[in-house]
């Protein structure tokens, strides 16, 4: 890669940082490109080379985002075969990416009802995302065999907005709160889970009455 194209992209990367550090303060959506650029310690005009628009960063964002959730999810998913519990591995690859990342965390609890419409969508698209995983994953044969679940869809949507709401809250407290966080979430997500399968074992035997 040539130096023009490395620091072509180290410019793009201090605006993603600089819109990821002020947006601690009062959200990504409320931002301004005068600040971003100030806080990048580039000028307005350098902006538009890396991008369209304020809506375009915010894009940008969500995918940095997503890509590295994503990368720890996956290992998740490996470690679940390891140690065989999807709650537990999920909850500690969340808080890493919690603990690593705050800012990012912070982004994906951005006010849906606020910001451009494409920039809430994408961060809608993340979430739905991470829910089809957890319903592939609660959909299995292996899953379905030892502990079988009722509205299984439902159930991945509660999961999923529990962890994420829990995570912001994270980011305020030191270690030994986190961790009774943790064990706090533990908790609720297998609650979740013992509800889904009472209910299914309560449709099994009214279907099989039937």
């Amino acid at each position: 890669m040539s130096s023009r194209a490395e620091q072509k992209l180290k410019t793009r990367q201090a605006i993603i940082d600089a819109a990821l550090e002020l947006s601690k303060e009062k959200g990504f959506p409320a931002l301004s490109l005068r600040e971003v650029t100030r806080g990048a310690g580039i000028a307005p005009a350098t902006f538009y080379r890396h991008f369209v628009d304020m809506d375009d960063l915010g894009l940008a964002l969500v995918d940095q985002v997503a890509l590295i959730l994503r990368q720890l999810m996956r290992q998740a998913r490996h470690r679940v075969k390891e140690k065989g519990s999807v709650v537990a591995t999920s909850v500690d690859t969340f808080m890493e990416f919690v603990e690593n990342y705050p800012n990012l965390i912070r982004l994906l609890n951005t006010d849906q009802a606020s910001g451009p419409k494409q920039f809430r969508e994408s961060i809608r698209r993340e979430t739905r995302y991470f829910a089809q995983e957890l319903i592939d994953d609660f959909s299995s044969r292996r899953q379905m065999l030892s502990l079988p679940l009722s509205n299984i869809p439902e159930v991945a949507e509660m999961m999923v907005l529990l962890v994420f709401n829990q995570g912001i809250t994270a980011l305020e407290m030191n270690s030994e709160e986190r961790q009774a966080l943790v064990k706090k979430l533990n908790i609720e997500l297998r609650m979740v889970l013992v509800g889904s399968n009472a209910l299914y074992m309560e449709e099994k035997k009214n279907k099989d009455k039937e």
